[in-house]
């Protein structure tokens, strides 16, 4: 089967692009109908990466699963489930995977096995779920876990941007406030302060200095923030060593390092606890979370406890060993190894570390404030001072 790029209209007569896996343009166009949509036309995709081949949004996989729970529990047949979704999606993308899945479906293979055959969609771990799930008879439960477990990594990345708007905004008011000095402001009163033949203050020659700089080179600061990452980005992907010092480097920043570990940790306790809980072996539940935590320093620490639980030890000594995990977390480990309920002692390291993160994120957004405003006071005091200190040097010799 070929991967056709085709242009389509649906049935309000807009008109969409995407891609299509078919054998030939005679089964695309039938199988664009069975999606609702009208081929205009088709060229076969030369494999290029384009802009339509996106992720599935998060958005979109919560509102897919937690439909399909609702189907699956309210014994709905699970083809006639996703004909439904299908219908009802809107995302022409992910309308698209669905009506590929339905035809695996009905070619014979499981749910786990056509969700595998869409990775911008399902990851590893929705698979593995649904097929844990398939195996147990237990998918309406395993698609209420998927969809609680999405609502909250969306509630995580919503309290995430929420902490970086403020910054952002008052950043940017304060980098364009510093340019109308330096490049508008402070040349007008050069001459005059000059004109005065008094002995020009330290501070005010300083001030002079940084808005010839700005004067001179304002091309430099505003590529620097365009070049700088790019740069740092190069380096920190030009090997795995790097990649590994950037993460691990991430974990102990001041204020956002200790936050960013416990989402993380959060993120990893969360995911262990449902995959567990649905009958997925240890092993296999700690490889799947290594794609989970998204870390390249905690992963190592991941790979490393699969080592040791080869090696004969138990999960906590594990655990304990790689100095990765915090206390709570290995007490967590612990209790729940010896009553039998890991899942449940996950979930509440989950649940702790949620909350603990929610708290943190406030704080850091009631001190963002003040510190935004007494540095835009400290900058505008200091271009004040080195100004008015020589009109007062002149005023002091005036005699009256």
């Amino acid at each position: 089967m070929a991967l056709y790029l085709y242009r389509a209209m649906d049935d309000q007569g807009k008109t969409l692009k995407g891609l299509q896996d078919a054998a030939n343009p005679v089964d695309l166009e039938l199988r664009l109908k069975r999606s609702g949509l009208d081929l205009i036309d088709s060229k076969v995709d030369s494999g290029k990466v384009g802009w339509g081949r996106n992720k599935i949004k998060r958005p979109e996989l919560i509102t897919f699963f937690f439909n399909l729970e609702q189907l699956t529990r309210a014994s709905v047949p699970l083809l006639e489930s996703l004909a439904d979704l299908r219908d009802t999606m809107n995302d022409p993308h992910f309308r698209e995977i669905i009506a590929n899945m339905i035809e695996e479906i009905e070619g014979g293979n499981k749910l786990s096995q056509a969700m595998a055959q869409h990775p911008d969609a399902f990851d590893k771990i929705f698979v593995s779920l649904t097929r844990a799930g398939e195996e147990s008879g237990r998918l309406p439960d395993i698609f209420l876990h998927i969809t609680e477990s999405l609502k909250w990594q969306d509630e995580m990345a919503s309290h995430t941007k929420t902490i970086m708007i403020y910054p952002a905004f008052v950043g940017t008011i304060v980098v364009a406030i510093t340019f109308f000095l330096m490049i508008y402001l402070v040349p007008q009163l050069v001459s005059f302060i000059k004109s005065t033949g008094q002995e020009i203050p330290i501070q005010t020659r300083i001030l002079l200095a940084t808005s010839a700089f700005f004067v001179n080179y304002w091309y430099l600061l505003i590529a620097l923030p365009v070049v700088l990452p790019i740069t740092v980005k190069l380096i920190i992907a030009s090997s795995p060593e790097m990649q590994y010092k950037f993460d691990n480097l991430k974990l102990n920043l001041w204020v956002t390092g200790p936050i960013l570990r416990k989402i993380i940790l959060a993120r990893f306790a969360n995911t262990f606890a449902i995959m567990y809980g649905s009958g997925i072996n240890i092993l296999d539940c700690i490889a799947n979370s290594r794609d989970v935590v998204n870390n390249r320093a905690i992963a190592k620490s991941l790979e490393d406890v699969t080592l040791e639980i080869e090696s004969g030890k138990n999960l906590t000594q594990s655990f304990h060993n790689t100095g990765m995990f915090p206390p709570l977390v290995i007490r967590m480990l612990k209790v729940g190894e010896a009553t039998g309920s890991l899942d449940k002692a996950l979930l509440n390291v989950s649940y702790f570390y949620d909350r603990d993160v929610k708290d943190s994120i406030k704080k850091v957004q009631v001190m963002i404030e003040p510190t935004m405003t007494i540095i835009l006071g400290a900058l505008l005091g200091w271009v004040m001072l080195s100004v008015l200190s020589p009109i007062y040097d002149i005023i002091g010799k005036v005699k009256l």
